[in-house]
């Protein structure tokens, strides 16, 4: 997830939550699509951005707007939202978009507006029951959430790069010591393309909307498209998602997206990642002699990882 103010718990702000998975050495795979996406808006701004990016920018209006909007904490440097009135909400947001303020993830990102994380969650307060291993995290990175019954840790992670063709992601743990590192489960990847009666394969998949929770669900290979479509980027100029895919059969979830598809080694007694989940399929249908708006989400669509081996092997090895 994404997190503003990180360090001070009463601002902290969680979003543009993905799926991801460990696939050794602190590197997390996840899907691309999401940084691209725009925030429209941020909890808080360091006042130097907002000075020279922001600021002469505005009309006098506009000016006296953002002051009241985002008032300044001297004892941060911060600008912080402090407004509850829906109308001036959506002033903001027309204002950002008007003086073109790049509000796309990775660009908060990129200027610590916000920050990845990964975040882990167990019902009991120990990091994977290893006590001692509490002691490398501190109250900003680890916390109760009783509403959900759980307990919470944080870990930093960084972009190392992104394919957006391909629809991945590849992050890596920073600021992390290698003893937390080497506790978290991993899958070591199969790069192979499979065919598609294979048996051994499953999703393991999890949404934040669902009340079904993690799920590891068969999945069937149903097919193979050389897949195109066009990401809208009104920022950065379109892009298109292209090349080798998976047609996936298999229930999937709304929100599953980065998750992984897995198959079963039966030498090693062993899964290993082989695609990720990158969109839903839909598929139009006709009713009532009616296509338009006529979708149903019978399929997804997955990455295969051999469409990126060589330049991911770069990074692993």
């Amino acid at each position: 997830m994404s997190i503003q103010n990180k360090d001070e718990p009463h601002r902290r702000h969680f979003e543009n939550n993905i799926c991801a998975f460990h696939i050794g050495n602190g590197f997390i795979l996840s899907v691309a699509h999401n940084l691209n996406t725009e925030a429209k808006l941020f909890k808080s701004i360091d006042n130097g951005i907002f000075l020279t990016d922001i600021f002469p920018y505005l009309n006098p209006e506009q000016a006296q707007l953002f002051e009241a909007c985002y008032p300044l904490d001297i004892s941060t440097g911060k600008r912080y939202w402090n407004n509850t009135n829906a109308n001036d909400f959506q002033l903001v947001i027309d204002t950002l978009k008007q003086i073109n303020f790049d509000t796309r993830w990775k660009t908060m990102m990129e200027r610590s507006i916000c920050k990845p994380y990964l975040v882990i969650q167990f019902k009991n307060n120990v990091f994977y029951n290893k006590a001692e291993l509490n002691a490398h995290f501190n109250a900003n990175t680890f916390f109760a959430e009783p509403r959900i019954n759980r307990y919470t840790f944080l870990i930093e992670v960084e972009l190392v790069e992104a394919f957006y063709n391909e629809d991945i992601a590849l992050y890596k743990m920073v600021n992390t010591p290698q003893a937390i590192i080497d506790v978290i489960p991993s899958l070591e990847i199969d790069y192979t393309i499979l065919e598609d009666n294979q048996e051994n394969y499953y999703f393991l998949q999890s949404s934040p909307t669902s009340e079904i929770g993690k799920l590891l669900n068969k999945a069937q290979i149903e097919g193979f498209t050389e897949h195109f479509a066009i990401f809208q980027e009104s920022i950065g100029g379109n892009y298109t998602l292209e090349g080798l895919r998976y047609l996936i059969k298999g229930y999937f979830r709304f929100g599953s997206s980065g998750a992984p598809y897995v198959v079963y080694d039966s030498k090693t007694n062993t899964f290993k990642v082989n695609a990720i989940q990158s969109e839903a399929c839909p598929i139009q249908l006709s009713i009532n002699n009616q296509s338009e708006g006529n979708y149903q989400y019978v399929n997804a669509i997955a990455s295969p990882l051999q469409v990126i081996q060589q330049r991911l092997e770069k990074h692993l090895n």
